[in-house]
């Protein structure tokens, strides 16, 4: 498993208080914000958005439309998290 993706799903898992699920549990392209996915809502949304200003040190406008996407899996945010990276260094 990519170190990344490991580090944001054990960081959704304890941002988001999601008991009984580890790393593993969560694919990588599994939809976060669906019902076949972990289920999580618009207040989870805005919760994660803070969580990733105060770990990774940048802000996601949640009112974003690109917000959506960039929150639609542990892929999706580990590309953004790559991209935010990139730019501080």
């Amino acid at each position: 498993m990519n170190d990344l993706h490991h580090e944001l799903k054990a960081f959704i898992i304890e941002t988001m208080n999601l008991e009984d699920i580890t790393p593993a549990d969560i694919g990588d392209d599994a939809l976060l914000f669906a019902d076949d996915g972990l289920g999580l809502d618009s207040i989870d949304a805005l919760e994660l958005a803070l969580a990733l200003k105060k770990t990774y040190g940048f802000l996601l406008e949640t009112s974003d439309a690109q917000a959506r996407e960039h929150l639609r899996s542990v892929s999706t945010l580990a590309t953004l998290v790559r991209s935010h990276r990139a730019k501080a260094n």
